[in-house]
């Protein structure tokens, strides 16, 4: 995931982390500065469910907003059939089975 808050805090015409958190106080949010710099600078490993609420209500966006799903990244950590140990081997069949158990 692409954390986009900078970039949508510019469309808000937001361009420092100190009004950021300013208006995040105001409705609501306290942050503290190291949180907001972590948040404005970086892509956060977490992020709480409320808090999201109320950056979103403050830029007046959605998440989707804010999170960016970026596939290609998705699909380069697939593991490959190598890796897994699968890939071209004999395909199971399906159904009753045809052979008779032993005597």
């Amino acid at each position: 995931m692409k954390w986009n808050l900078r970039m949508r805090a510019a469309q808000a015409g937001i361009w420092k982390s100190t009004e950021m958190r300013r208006r995040l106080a105001a409705a609501g949010l306290e942050i503290s500065a190291g949180k907001m710099s972590a948040l404005w600078t970086g892509t956060p490993t977490t992020i709480r469910l409320d808090d999201l609420d109320v950056i979103c209500a403050v830029l007046d966006c959605t998440p989707s907003d804010l999170l960016i799903c970026e596939a290609d990244k998705v699909a380069a950590r697939r593991p490959t059939d190598a890796e897994t140990g699968t890939g071209s081997g004999p395909t199971p069949r399906l159904g009753r089975h045809t052979s008779v158990p032993p005597a």
